[in-house]
């Protein structure tokens, strides 16, 4: 019984400790403000879609053939294999297409990631030279993303702080330290969808200059809501 009577006892004394404390909060001036930020970056992951064909030359190359010139010219361009070549799914990626029922034609499909666009460039202009044509962009990504959302954060806070001492300021008084932070959501990645590049051939292609290719940057947007006291 005596157990239960302190239980109560401590209770009570910890609720009313934080409504006195509610209570000389909402007892403070405070100011609440709204912050936003936003900030662009390039992508510098690029993965691009690449994928073999027997029936592009007419079967006149094994698909084993087109793979070993595919990885070769991609080697002499820089490309690590291990890092940066690989392999999809082989079970839904080699297939067979029958164009005539004597007609087999083999397929692979590789996934290889580049850093910039005009590396991309190179990639597709050097294969089109094999006749090697299917490729297509898959996604763009950035590869530092946690530290660049971080950052878009801090400066919405920041916007927050600069709002917050503008608006005090026609009243001539100041803002004090921040007493309540809130993330209204996390921050929002926008990304181009990704577009479909393809080359036809190597007829438009000038062997000295690799295509030209650009890519949307990828913008992070950020909204805080920020309490400072006022002074």
């Amino acid at each position: 019984m005596k157990k239960y009577i302190l239980t109560l006892v401590l209770a009570l004394f910890a609720f009313a400790t934080q409504a006195q404390s509610g209570k000389n909060f909402l007892d403070q001036s405070y100011i609440e403000v709204t912050g936003v930020a936003f900030k662009e970056v390039t992508p510098d992951e690029i993965y691009l879609n690449v994928r073999i064909d027997e029936k592009d030359n007419k079967g006149k190359e094994s698909l084993e053939q087109l793979e070993r010139k595919m990885l070769k010219k991609l080697e002499s361009l820089g490309i690590n294999l291990d890092d940066q070549v690989t392999l999809n799914d082989l079970a839904s990626n080699f297939q067979f297409y029958f164009l005539k029922r004597t007609d087999v034609f083999a397929t692979k499909a590789y996934t290889v990631k580049v850093s910039t666009g005009k590396k991309a460039g190179e990639v597709i202009g050097e294969l089109a030279e094999l006749g090697i044509s299917n490729v297509t962009l898959d996604r763009v990504e950035y590869s530092d993303e946690e530290t660049l959302k971080m950052e878009v954060k801090a400066l919405a806070v920041k916007n927050a702080k600069t709002k917050a001492a503008a608006l005090a300021g026609a009243l001539d008084q100041q803002v004090g330290k921040a007493i309540h932070i809130q993330e209204f959501d996390s921050p929002r990645m926008y990304r181009a969808d990704a577009m479909e590049i393809k080359v036809r051939g190597v007829g438009g292609l000038n062997k000295q200059e690799a295509p030209e290719i650009a890519f949307d940057k990828i913008r992070v947007d950020a909204t805080v809501q920020v309490k400072f006291l006022m002074d």
